[in-house]
């Protein structure tokens, strides 16, 4: 075998605060040799990121090692000066980090920060690194590189940020790469190419990877081995195969409960109670007992250690050991995705009928950009973000809006609710006609529509206690007629959603990301709405948080009857969570229908794709991704005909000449494409199986 490129040896690190260090990482060690994946799982605060951080020694001012050894090539990276690492990082190390807005520099253009990395570390001309600059660009999946290359990063949706990060980390192609979270903001047919992309750059250069993610599937398709780490310390590790098979600490039985998926329709998904323990103490016994279904007395009080088990595998747990007698074989096996049984009676199941008449009709939606240029701020053009959209939403259903990146699906969220103005179109909640509303008016019916917006710790007010935040909705809204009043409804409120009261008088900074989109999204109840827009609220969050959230967005809709317009790029979430499911491309719905006839079977091209990207959290099902060929268009301007036509392997004379209109396929399913269309001779009707090659 040979020799780690890379080598952790008990590496312990820790975050000074006061009389009570918090012991982030806290005897770490792993081995990762070229061209290996190694996956590190595990919840918010379990000291992921600062284990990736040790590494590129980029701590935060009060992080410090403490003990250990950081070995790359054969070189303590500890013991180089900073002179020397600064060689290091960005040629031998590249870090994909997991917030790219606050990682890019917000006044250089995209282009620029490229450049300073290949101007760094190569000796490539000016010219040359401009070259590259967009290759990069084009590599990761960025539209239009060459205007992107002159715009900034807030010009850019999360997604293209992303995208952005990851071009500069594999700029000057490194012998390490450390990803944080590469895919989150990524929908999955830019995922696949990502992930693609990071798989071709291992076999030919022989790449090493730490991958930090908390997406199963991308693991299970892209890892070697894996690693799950659990309050600074790992607790398994196992290789990927071994793992998903069986995976052996109860910590990472319950990651794979927590998990979304259409055979848990109608059941409330397993989470995790309770929170990661604070790192700032001393512990004794193991770390996982208060939150762990099989702990005894001896957990409590005695340090378990990683234990090696058959198969090359280690874990960190006493039920493995002889202080609790070796009762592994007591464990419940972990059942696939496709032996799970479905429960009954739940509102979300796919055969429930619509129930009343839609409370949210939009008919024609539009919202265009309009584009400016010249010293007299002329306008040239026009984003057509949202492009004609029509759908419908009744009380207690929720339908999924899906597609990739920049396709619109935010603008529409903002659309309904007159966040932007739309250029035409009609949108209708319970009978009226927001467009024709005055602006008091107007304000009046925002009680019956909230929105929970994708990042809870921009959306929330940092200078506002919970308590100020909740209440601000309701008095500008006329919730609750006296201060008291409304202070018992926030006490009511965050209970509701599984906070404690005394959390009110805490500022949004002092709770973590699944606790921070609980109060996003008990400030959206606070003034009883009808309709909530989830724009992305569980994209962020680990597994057994977005089960959290999901189990109590389930229960609201089922009390209250609200409906939900549901924006995600997690097919799992879908699957599990919608009713109907609308995607979209370039500013337009392409296919529409229930959950299971559009899953069950897609008759889109586009759709197809997207459905064959989704990663599945199983290493022995291997999918044929349908890959598109070319880039998303520009929606300034949009191709002739149909707009998916330049990428679609169906494409034939009529695509690139008018748009498809809508065809009904069933009483919920419509699509607009013209293998469906019966106006053309030569060309069939699809068949409800498979879409039909031409005559």
């Amino acid at each position: 075998m040979s020799e780690p490129l890379l080598e952790i040896d008990r590496l312990s690190t820790w975050i000074d605060t006061g009389d009570h260090p918090v012991r982030a990482v806290d005897g770490l060690s792993l081995e990762l040799r070229a061209g290996e994946t190694f996956a590190l799982l595990g919840e918010s605060g379990c000291g992921k990121s600062i284990t990736a951080l040790s590494v590129m020694r980029l701590l935060p001012d009060a992080g410090r090692v403490v003990d250990g050894r950081i070995v790359l090539g054969g070189v303590d990276l500890l013991q180089l000066p900073e002179t020397e690492m600064r060689a290091v990082r960005g040629a031998r190390i590249g870090m994909i980090f997991q917030e790219p807005m606050l990682s890019l520099n917000p006044v250089l253009t995209v282009g620029a920060q490229i450049l300073e990395v290949l101007e760094r570390h190569t000796s490539l001309s000016t010219r040359q690194a401009q070259s590259k600059a967009r290759e990069l660009l084009d590599s990761v999946g960025v539209p239009d590189a060459p205007r992107r290359l002159h715009e900034f990063p807030f010009q850019l949706s999360g997604g293209l940020r992303q995208r952005v990060m990851i071009a500069m980390a594999l700029a000057c192609e490194p012998e390490l790469l450390i990803a944080d979270e590469p895919t989150t903001a990524l929908d999955v047919t830019i995922q696949a190419q990502v992930l693609e992309l990071l798989h071709d750059l291992q076999r030919s250069r022989g790449m090493a990877m730490l991958l930090i993610t908390h997406d199963l599937g991308v693991v299970a398709e892209t890892a070697h081995r894996v690693g799950v780490m659990y309050a600074g310390q790992i607790v398994e590790t196992a290789p990927c195969t071994a793992f998903f098979a069986d995976p052996q600490h109860p910590y990472s039985r319950k990651l794979f409960a927590s998990l979304p998926a259409r055979q848990k329709r109608g059941g409330a998904l397993s989470v995790i109670g309770g929170n990661v323990p604070s790192l700032a103490q001393v512990f004794e016994g193991c770390r996982f007992a208060e939150r762990c279904d099989h702990a005894q007395a001896p957990c409590r009080v005695i340090v378990p250690a990683l234990t090696r088990t058959d198969g090359g595998r280690s874990v960190r747990c006493h039920l493995y050991t002889a202080v609790l007698g070796d009762r592994s074989a007591a464990l419940t096996p972990v059942a696939s995705s496709a032996e799970q049984a479905p429960a009954a009676g739940r509102a979300n199941d796919p055969t429930s009928s619509p129930g009343p008449g839609a409370i949210l009709e939009v008919s024609d939606l539009r919202v265009h950009f309009p584009i400016h240029r010249g010293l007299l701020r002329r306008v040239v053009g026009y984003v057509r973000a949202v492009d004609g959209v029509t759908l419908a939403i009744a009380p207690g259903r929720t339908l999924a809006l899906v597609g990739e990146s920049g396709c619109g699906k935010t603008t529409v969220g903002k659309g309904v609710l007159r966040l932007v103005p739309p250029t035409g179109g009609e949108v209708v909640f319970d009978g009226v006609d927001l467009g024709e509303l005055s602006a008091p008016a107007l304000r009046a019916r925002r009680r019956d529509m909230q929105i929970v917006f994708q990042d809870p710790y921009s959306s929330l007010n940092p200078r506002m206690r919970v308590s100020e935040i909740l209440d601000e909705g309701m008095s500008a809204l006329g919730v609750g007629s006296t201060a008291g009043e409304r202070a018992r409804r926030i006490d009511a409120l965050l209970r509701e959603v599984g906070l404690d009261p005394a959390a009110k008088s805490r500022y949004p900074h002092e709770f973590s990301g699944g606790q921070r989109q609980r109060i996003a999204i008990a400030r959206a109840l606070a003034v009883e709405p009808r309709l909530i827009v989830c724009d992305e609220p569980t994209s962020a969050l680990d597994v057994s948080v977005q089960a959290q959230i999901l189990n109590l967005l389930l229960d609201l809709q089922r009390r209250h009857a609200i409906a939900y317009l549901f924006i995600t790029h997690n097919m799992g979430v879908v699957e599990y969570l919608a009713h109907e499911v609308a995607v979209m491309y370039l500013g337009r719905i392409v296919e529409q229908g229930s959950v299971h006839d559009v899953f069950s079977a897609p008759k889109h091209p586009y759709t197809r794709a997207l459905l064959s990207a989704v990663p599945v959290p199983d290493p022995h099902t291997k999918r044929e991704v349908l890959k598109l060929g070319g880039d998303l268009p520009s929606a300034v301007s949009p191709p002739p005909g149909c707009h998916f036509n330049p990428r679609c392997p169906r494409a034939f004379e009529p695509c690139a000449v008018t748009y498809p209109a809508e065809r009904a396929l069933g009483p919920l399913h419509r699509v607009r494409c013209h293998l469906y269309d019966d106006v053309f001779p030569g060309r069939p009707i699809a068949p409800s199986d498979d879409i039909a090659e031409r005559a």
